[in-house]
């Protein structure tokens, strides 16, 4: 994931018109991981795994029917119905909607999942007119990292907690990825153990203009206080919109019967949090100077 958010980070830093061409390029490129399956399976507790190789998307099994965490790009939502119920859950049963961030790679299934299901779509509340108007922050008329739009039933802040079946999540704002960019925290069972989880919304520049024109309003305090929230969290299991913000594909493969269960690993969020937190000061730096050198 770093050497992706690299590579885009480097992309936005061309002029728009160039920058168009050239960011479609790039999504070419990693459409392919984008698009790729991976087996589905049990994470931990009452939360799957149900997206691609290269994007996470999770469903939470409750009594009263699942939570789905995000999607993928558009041309994956077949994919991630297929594995949903392969692991024996019905598309049906969807209830609600989380979204960790509106960015297209996350929000793609959407509308064609809450359609199908009448779920409730819940969201951070300053991405709300961007999921309602399928766009990206600051760049409203690429339609190249665009999405179907979808109307968001609820909205949350810091602190909200949304129930079903006896799960309860906690709503924490992150913001600087996306302007509503919102982390998730709840409670698992590990054996006898309690684990806390987190699926953190995202804490890379990608796309994201810092300085001249920002892409949002506040976006350097943004990711300044969502890098010290991070960083002071006890997490005991992160999970992420990609696979590779935690070691996913890794973490399976070391899965095995009556050993501990290596997606628990406390400390991984504040040490990612801080690797974060200096990409972004290196990338900060090099956007300034692009744009002194541009004056």
């Amino acid at each position: 994931m770093k050497t992706l958010a690299g590579a885009i980070c480097a992309l936005a830093l061309f002029a728009s018109g160039a920058q168009a061409q050239t960011v479609k390029d790039f999504l070419a490129q990693v459409m392919v991981k984008w698009t790729a399956p991976f087996e589905p399976f049990q994470v931990i507790d009452n939360i799957y795994y149900v997206g691609t190789d290269g994007i996470a998307v999770y469903i939470i099994k409750t009594s009263d029917g699942l939570i789905l965490m995000d999607t993928g790009v558009p041309q994956s939502t077949g994919m991630i119905k297929d594995h949903i119920a392969k692991l024996g859950f019905k598309v049906s049963d969807i209830k609600i909607i989380l979204n960790s961030h509106a960015h297209f790679d996350h929000t793609g299934g959407f509308a064609e999942i809450k359609k199908d299901t009448g779920a409730q779509l819940i969201a951070g509340v300053r991405d709300k007119p961007l999921l309602e108007s399928g766009t990206y922050p600051g760049d409203e008329k690429n339609t190249d990292i665009g999405f179907p739009p979808v109307k968001v039933d609820r909205t949350v802040t810091e602190g909200d907690k949304v129930t079903l079946g006896g799960t309860t999540l906690t709503a924490h704002a992150t913001p600087g990825h996306s302007p509503g960019c919102t982390s998730w925290e709840m409670t698992v069972k590990d054996g006898s153990e309690n684990r806390e989880v987190l699926f953190f919304c995202s804490g890379t520049v990608a796309l994201n203009r810092l300085v001249g024109n920002p892409t949002h309003a506040g976006i350097v305090d943004d990711y300044r206080s969502t890098y010290a929230k991070a960083k002071a969290m006890k997490i005991d299991v992160l999970l992420g919109p990609h696979p590779e913000v935690y070691g996913m594909q890794a973490k399976r493969a070391a899965m095995k019967d009556g050993a501990p269960n290596p997606f628990v690993k406390p400390g991984e969020l504040a040490t990612y949090a801080a690797t974060l937190e200096q990409d972004f000061d290196k990338q900060l730096a090099r956007q300034t100077a692009a744009l002194q050198k541009a004056n």
